[in-house]
């Protein structure tokens, strides 16, 4: 059942409980010093392997950070990520979120002196022998000089840092040179990475992550070349061009990126494909035909102009700003349990509502019920002048700023959607696989690869929010 006219009163206040949050992962990134030109080619490798394409798969870590509003825990941002190597002979270790949302390598700096920067693992380009510093123009230039710069926002935050090619491993491959691991494994290649020397404190303070490895289309990176898995396909043919991501929705078991295909102990079902649209601005971007909440299928879409956006690195279900208050009505309802009203507690992931259905067309719908989109604690709305109280449930929306390149009406599939449908990734033809997931129903054995969750909340639900309303 929907509120009543009580809940409308309130919708406003509550949109802005989530305007603070990023709509989107990365912007184009901005230089210090104007426009610069990447002209001078990458080196290609100089061996051609016959060995069988693999997997090789990467264990997620997950991390909850609590959303704070007057002094009470709203709601929950989570963030996943996994271990790279960087530099050789002697690795360094960090971890980083696997961000499709993105286009760089990017991690901190050992002259990086900010607070952001103080609790994480830091590059030191000392320990590399595999490293070559670089200005803008991919020009060699000696490590102790002064480094040409480059700024990189976020959707909260911002990094500068200085520029250099560098070996990245997926795995440790501890005292081998850069050209015998490359030659040697399918998990290494060469590329330009950013040296983080400044972090904003919001967001980077707040999550253990150390750094990002964007895995958007190359056009999002400032050159081909910082593309990670652009450069895989060029000069590893060993790993076939396409990723695959596994979120799981049970903490108790791992979650994980796939790179060299998909990974089908994770899918219940063959993959179905949707081609990527406007790739020339190097998101994952998908042609949405229609958008139906319910029965009702939103007018929004029915000029043709909407589309939706896999992110990797979004925790939410972000929904154009424009629309997100028409979206939080057609997605609240009244609870009528009356145990739970009077024992003033719910868990709105288990009350029913509808279900928001993507059509990307055919044949392809990914459907998402409330147990995914909605936010777990309830509301308690209160009219001061009737004294009429209404419990009701409604969604985590992400309000997505409007970006030029991607249109007003472009709707981010964060966590929620990933999390029920396994993602693939083709690199080549520029398409995204989506099956649903397989999710483990029973308790983990050990057997699997080690994972750890950080922050988890309670496992006892909140109790609901209070809003007056005149």
């Amino acid at each position: 059942m929907q509120p009543g006219a009580t809940f409308l009163q309130a919708l406003a206040a509550l949109v802005a409980f989530l305007s603070p949050l990023p709509g989107n992962a990365l912007l184009k990134p901005i230089f210090a010093g104007g426009q610069q030109n990447f002209t001078q080619p990458f080196p290609p490798l100089d061996h051609q392997s016959t060995e069988e394409p693999h997997l090789v798969r990467i264990p997620l870590d997950k991390q909850y950070v609590p959303v704070m509003r007057n002094g009470r825990i709203v709601m929950y941002k989570t963030v996943y990520f996994g271990r790279i190597f960087v530099g050789l002979p002697a690795p360094q270790n960090f971890t980083v979120v696997f961000d499709t949302g993105s286009g760089h390598f990017i991690v901190p700096s050992k002259k990086c002196e900010q607070p952001a920067c103080a609790n994480h693992t830091l590059y030191d380009r000392t320990l590399s022998e595999s490293a070559v510093d670089l200005d803008h123009d991919n020009n060699v230039v000696p490590h102790d000089s002064e480094r040409d710069q480059v700024a990189i926002s976020y959707g909260t935050g911002e990094v500068v840092g200085e520029f250099s090619r560098e070996v990245a491993c997926m795995s440790n491959h501890m005292g081998e040179n850069a050209s015998t691991a490359i030659a040697s494994h399918a998990d290494c290649v060469e590329l330009r990475i950013i040296q983080a020397t400044e972090m904003t404190e919001d967001p980077f303070a707040h999550f253990e992550f150390d750094g990002v490895l964007g895995l958007g289309l190359e056009a999002l990176a400032l050159d081909p070349e910082f593309s990670f898995f652009g450069q895989i396909t060029r000069m590893n043919k060993r790993l076939a061009p396409l990723f695959g991501v596994f979120l799981s929705q049970d903490d108790r078991h791992g979650s994980e990126v796939t790179f060299g295909g998909h990974d089908p102990r994770h899918v219940t079902s063959e993959l179905h494909w949707a081609p990527v649209t406007k790739a020339e601005h190097g998101h994952w971007q998908l042609a949405v035909r229609s958008i139906t909440i319910g029965n009702q299928t939103l007018k929004l879409c029915e000029t043709g102009d909407c589309s939706a956006i896999a992110d990797t690195g979004t925790s939410l279900f972000g929904v154009p700003k424009a629309f997100v208050q028409d979206i939080h009505w057609l997605l609240a309802r009244e609870v009528e349990d009356e145990e739970a009203i009077k024992k003033n507690h719910v868990d709105c992931r288990t009350i029913p509502g509808p279900n928001i259905t993507f059509d990307l067309g055919n044949g392809l719908n990914l459907t998402i019920g409330p147990e995914m989109y909605s936010r777990p604690a309830g509301l308690r709305v209160i009219t001061n002048s009737t004294g009429e109280e209404q419990l009701l449930c409604r969604a985590a929306l992400l309000p997505v700023e409007v970006i030029p390149v991607l249109g007003p009406k472009a709707f981010i599939l964060g966590e929620p959607v990933l999390q029920k449908y396994y993602t693939a990734y083709d690199w080549k033809q520029k398409r995204i696989g989506f099956a649903p997931a397989r999710q483990p129903s029973h308790p983990p054995d050990g057997s699997g690869a080690a994972h750890r969750v950080i922050g988890a909340p309670p496992a006892e639900v909140p109790p609901p929010t209070v809003v007056y309303v005149e």
